[in-house]
This record gives C-alpha cells, structure tokens and sequence, in this order.
C-alpha cells in the first residue's frame, strides 16, 4: 500500500456519515477526496442543456501519475480560475463534479463507493477500481480550446 498524500485520520469516526459537509473540519473536508483527479480535467458545458461533458484534456498543474495537482496550496496563482470547494459554493458547482466524487455523493446524500480510500484504507483502491484520471490525461497546453470537443470522453465511473 502506498502512502496516502491525504491525510485520513482526522479525529471523528466515519465523520462522513456522522456529519453534514457544512460540519466537518477543514481536515476532514480535505480527507473526503479521493484523489481520481477527474476534477482536474477540462469540462464542456452544452448551453442549451446543462450537459457537462468530461474531456481527457487536464489543468496544466496535473501530475497524470500521482492524480494531484503539483502546486495544490499556490495553485490559484497559477490557475485563477481553479474553483476551490467548500461546503457553502456546493449547490452552484456539483453538478460539474465528477459521478462518483465523495463531495458530490454527499452532498446528494448519498453514501462513498467501496474503493474510497476512506472506506478501504489504502489511496491505491480509486486507482484499481478504474474510476481515476491516471494515465488518460493530455495536458491542456498541448490542445487548443477549440479542438476540445475531440478529447471528450466518457468518466470512469
């Protein structure tokens, strides 16, 4: 098992069942992610339908192999446009999280998959289980914007 860059034991048991999101620690809302990475790829929104779909094309910060942004504590200075989630902007940005993202679970109620490392233990499980960004990412500055719409894919779910 590799060591998890999340910090997991963060005081309250199973506090995400426990808890509602606007109730947890800073530390325990950061232990929520499961580290997949799919937050990190580029999304297109359908206008007329509210359609958000999931591109294989990543923020230029991503690091493909550990699925974590590499500058995750400056990023905003890199990337202004990077949205930072916190329990009160979750009912303007769910809808564009992942399927399977433990923010977007709860939020809606319902409960972590079996892989999340908070329920398995080891931060290895999002990875074999499928659902993460590791090893389909293009970074964004080798894709122009307009040809976006190639590199759409299906999420692992």
């Amino acid at each position: 098992m590799k060591k998890d860059p999340i910090r997991r034991q963060v005081g309250r048991s199973r506090f995400w069942e426990r808890f509602p999101l606007d109730q947890l620690s800073n530390a325990e809302w950061e232990a929520l992610c499961d580290g997949c990475g799919k937050c990190c790829l580029n999304k297109l929104e359908d206008e007329d339908t509210g359609e958000v779909a999931l591109t294989c094309v990543s923020c230029r910060l991503f690091d493909d192999a550990s699925c974590r942004c590499a500058q995750y504590d400056i990023r905003k200075q890199f990337v202004p446009e990077c949205v930072q989630l916190s329990p009160d902007r979750m009912d303007e940005v769910s809808y564009w999280l992942p399927q399977t993202c433990a923010y977007r679970l709860l939020h809606e109620g319902r409960p972590l998959y079996h892989w999340h490392p908070l329920i398995s233990g080891d931060p290895e499980t999002v990875h074999e289980a499928g659902v993460s960004a590791r090893g389909i990412t293009i970074p964004e500055f080798e894709v122009d914007e307009e040809d976006l719409e190639d590199h759409i894919i299906e999420e692992p779910t």
